[in-house]
């Protein structure tokens, strides 16, 4: 038998893991008529069929999903050692994973004195997004926002900033800050209209209505709102607490709300062992920086 055509078992562990022919062509950059073609090659190559095929529905067989399966972890391993091999012989690099809010407002401004404590140490900053699977198999450090401690197999969690939210505007907006006066200035929505119901009700409003208002499906995009006077935003005060001291938001009275929130650190129980010093010193360099505000 002829050595195994890799290209075209990568292709198929794509159709097989997306479910989608369409969704492993856009994932492989290639048209869907090449995913096609690969699968059906190595179908020949194996003598057999894969994928039960009715009409424009192809479902994998039983031995497809075996192969499937063989193949996600044996791909995976290799992408694995791909990363370590990389990694080897060169500077410490740290990829640090934070939520867009937490990366832009907080953790690029105090990047530089990391850098400058640890001028050994690269770091590699990209996103982490709220609601999504972190891959922590090319990721050293991240930072998540959570209602309750995430408890991840394998990960250690540390408490990083409180989630504590509070109502604010650009100065002079929003009055005396009494849920009347807040309501005229007219509110910005993170997302939907959840967190100023909570609000309110906390300001002991239940019954008033929450009225309309701008939806920003981005804390950084509600912030920038917020900070151009186009209306009063419940913002955390850990990720807003440099607006607030250089007087770009104000704080409006009034109670705070999602106490139990907060962010969270995320490393590997145990990081390899060839970067394990750079993880824990930029760890506690983190939880030193959150401790100082």
């Amino acid at each position: 038998m002829s050595q195994a055509p890799l290209g075209a078992l990568r292709v198929f562990e794509a159709v097989a893991r997306q479910g989608s022919f369409s969704r492993a062509a856009d994932e492989l950059c290639v048209t869907q008529s090449a995913v096609s073609h690969q699968v059906r090659g190595l179908e020949a190559w194996l003598g057999g069929p894969l994928f039960a095929r009715r009409g424009n529905r192809a479902d994998l067989l039983p031995h497809g999903v075996e192969l499937a399966a063989a193949l996600g972890r044996a791909f995976g391993e290799v992408e694995a050692a791909c990363r370590r091999a990389r990694r080897a012989g060169g500077p410490p690099a740290l990829t640090v994973a934070a939520i867009p809010s937490i990366a832009i407002c907080w953790l690029i401004p105090r990047l530089g004195a990391f850098r400058a404590l640890a001028p050994g140490i690269e770091t590699r900053l990209v996103y982490a997004f709220h609601g999504q699977a972190i891959d922590f198999g090319g990721i050293d450090l991240a930072i998540v926002f959570a209602e309750t401690p995430p408890r991840p197999a394998g990960m250690a969690v540390t408490r990083l900033l409180p989630g504590l939210t509070v109502p604010v505007a650009a100065p002079g907006l929003g009055g005396e800050g009494d849920p009347a006066a807040i309501l005229r200035a007219g509110l910005l929505h993170d997302s939907d209209e959840r967190g100023w119901r909570a609000w309110l009700d906390a300001a002991g409003e239940p019954g008033r209505a929450v009225p309309p208002g701008p939806v920003f499906e981005d804390f950084n995009l509600l912030r920038a709102a917020a900070l151009a006077g186009q209306g009063v935003a419940l913002c955390p005060l850990a990720v807003i607490a440099e607006d607030l001291r250089a007087g770009r938001l104000a704080r409006l009275p009034g109670p705070a709300i999602r106490a139990e929130t907060a962010y969270y650190a995320l490393t590997a129980a145990r990081p390899e062992p060839a970067r394990a010093a750079a993880v824990e010193r930029f760890r506690h360099w983190l939880l030193a920086a959150a401790a100082e505000g």
